[in-house]
């Protein structure tokens, strides 16, 4: 208890067990797929497109599951579907790794993406929204910083235990630690609320409600009105071009650094491109503390991912410092991808539609995005056929991958920057 005898603020175990949960998501959904795809290659010898479809099946269901977490959180509640999300994404790990046809590693891939989303941007946020308000932008990023060490830990952890033993054994090992531990973060945090503690959301501070009071300026816009609203249009095209440019790239870098660094080097690198997102994250969250333009600097972080790209375009993998550079200004933004689209949302939007809007961008960028590990497998491979095209003796399949990924990140920053200004539906504030 504090001195005057009142129970510390629950919110922040809250959000260090979130930033656990986030580890095992991001880490598991986001980072771990490309090393599943090298897997299943290099053990089937299945074509490279056919395995890359897989990574597509992933993201692609999970959008579908996403799209429905607002509906499966008011029916069963946060805890509950998290802990299902765990067990269907430690079955669908078990399956990657068994697979012997086509159909059984789509269905398992199917299962991680389902699991993993109910543990990833949208959960987080309904995790730490119903706790936090004025102090949101710190919560949050702190807890999205979970994904980053979960991708930084993952990422060598894979590459070492499938060496050690094999895919089978890696995926059992990394799917029960997941299981165990997220069901007991669900029973022991994410079943509480401020309510049932007899709390006040931010830690009941005479501040706390300023966020609320804000956004309660911000008139709400029921059904079809939102995708009318440019500001929400703007929000979702930035987070779906950004999130498409990192998915496709993620799903392939681990591959494509291999031959040069090879498989430990790779994942290593890997790890340290994810591990600096918490640095990013941080950067962020500490401008938050003022009022910056929360679009502007998300297009800042999306123009480092650019630097890098354009770093493998010039260099590719034959100066392997360079390319391990690029690797980590391209994992610099990676966090902010997730994390500040969300923080925008509260911003601009009335409290009644955040988590709606939440909700429907991640949806809908990740649904586009599920394509980018196929169309940035044929980019690939078209960009192989082309030989050494640039100084240094650069791979061809580097030139075309992040040339592309670079005109995707360039078009996100401009659709970001497209909706700044005040929103529409914005009232007079009396401020």
């Amino acid at each position: 208890m504090t001195r005057d005898g009142a129970q510390p603020f629950f919110g922040w175990r809250v959000m260090w067990a979130a930033f656990v949960l986030a580890g095992f998501g991001w880490g598991i959904g986001f980072y771990s797929p490309p090393i599943f795809l090298h897997a299943v290659f290099q053990r089937t010898g299945w074509p490279l497109e056919e395995v890359s479809l897989a990574v597509t099946v992933h993201f692609l269901s999970g959008a579908v599951v996403v799209v429905n977490l607002p509906r499966l959180f008011r029916r069963f509640g946060i805890a509950p579907i998290v802990a299902t999300g765990a067990l269907l994404a430690a079955a669908g790990m078990l399956g990657w790794s068994l697979a012997a046809t086509h159909l059984q590693l789509y269905a398992a891939a199917a299962l991680t993406g389902s699991g993993w989303v109910t543990m990833s941007a949208a959960g987080i946020n309904a995790i730490i929204a119903r706790w936090f308000d004025r102090r949101r932008p710190v919560a949050l990023s702190m807890a999205y910083n979970g994904a980053g060490v979960g991708g930084a830990l993952l990422a060598p952890l894979w590459a070492y235990l499938i060496g050690w033993a094999d895919f089978t054994t890696a995926a059992a090992i990394v799917g029960a630690v997941t299981v165990t531990t997220v069901w007991g973060l669900a029973a022991g945090f994410f079943v509480q609320t401020p309510e049932s503690l007899r709390q006040a959301v931010d830690g009941g501070r005479a501040t706390g409600t300023a966020g609320l009071a804000m956004q309660c300026e911000i008139a709400e816009l029921p059904g079809a009105r939102l995708w009318r609203h440019r500001a929400f249009v703007a929000l979702v095209a930035g987070m779906t071009f950004g999130l498409f440019a990192q998915i496709g790239l993620i799903s392939h870098l681990y591959s494509l650094l291999v031959p040069s660094l090879g498989e430990r080097g790779a994942g290593l690198t890997l790890g340290a491109a994810t591990a600096i997102a918490v640095a990013g994250r941080m950067i962020t969250a500490a401008a938050m503390l003022v009022d910056v333009d929360r679009r502007m600097m998300m297009g800042l972080s999306y123009l480092v991912q650019l630097a890098g790209s354009v770093l493998f375009v010039v260099f590719g993998d034959s100066v392997p410092w360079l390319a391990i550079l690029g690797a980590l200004l391209f994992g610099l933004g990676i966090g902010n991808a997730t994390s500040l689209p969300p923080l925008i949302a509260q911003k601009e939007f009335a409290v009644a539609d955040v988590l709606r809007v939440v909700s429907l961008m991640i949806a809908t960028s990740q649904a586009t995005a599920s394509v980018a590990p196929t169309l940035f497998g044929l980019v690939r491979q078209w960009g192989g056929g082309l030989g050494t095209v640039a100084p240094y003796g650069l791979n061809g399949e580097f030139a075309a991958l992040f040339a592309v990924a670079a005109v995707v990140q360039a078009t996100a920053i401009a659709c970001f920057l497209a909706g700044r200004g005040k929103p529409v539906e914005t009232r007079e504030r009396a401020v």
